[in-house]
């Protein structure tokens, strides 16, 4: 076992995990952060994706050792006072989402676009979020979801 502190979601946490544990397992297993969800466990298809030190990372491709000393943020750390983040708050008034399980590496994976382009084209959306999959195929949605929080001034 290995000892690790992180910080999620504005939480200090310090726990012992095994130096194997997949970050995805223990953001779920240990700290019950299970918004963050678990879809091909290979990195390919994003919907694990949250912050480490505001920057996106699929949380299966990294392990919780990796994340020692860093902040994690995770889809549960976004809205604030009852507020969603605006992003959220764009997928949802843009129908952004079928079923939903791709949403919360979506919505992660489109922050980190802002944050690097606050005023993407639709092309700049869609290469930005390539590494998420929406096994629905709900994309044009989420492009113009996307879109709608660059124009209100989210990041």
């Amino acid at each position: 076992m290995t000892r690790i502190t992180v910080k999620v979601d504005g939480s200090s946490f310090t726990d012992e995990v095994e130096p194997r544990t997949l970050l995805v397992h223990y953001l779920r297993e240990q700290l019950g952060k299970t918004g963050t969800v678990i879809g091909c466990d290979t990195g390919n298809c994003g919907s694990c994706t949250v912050h480490l030190d505001g920057r996106s990372v699929k949380s299966c491709s990294l392990l919780a050792v990796q994340a020692d000393g860093h902040e994690i943020t995770t889809i549960e750390g976004l809205a604030t006072n009852g507020q969603l983040h605006p992003m959220q708050q764009a997928f949802h008034e843009n129908h952004a989402l079928q079923c939903g399980y791709c949403t919360p590496g979506m919505i992660m994976q489109s922050i980190d676009l802002l944050a690097d382009n606050p005023n993407p084209s639709d092309d700049d959306i869609r290469h930005g979020i390539e590494g998420n999959l929406c096994r629905c195929t709900g994309y044009q949605n989420i492009v113009k979801a996307v879109r709608a929080a660059a124009a209100g001034g989210a990041q």
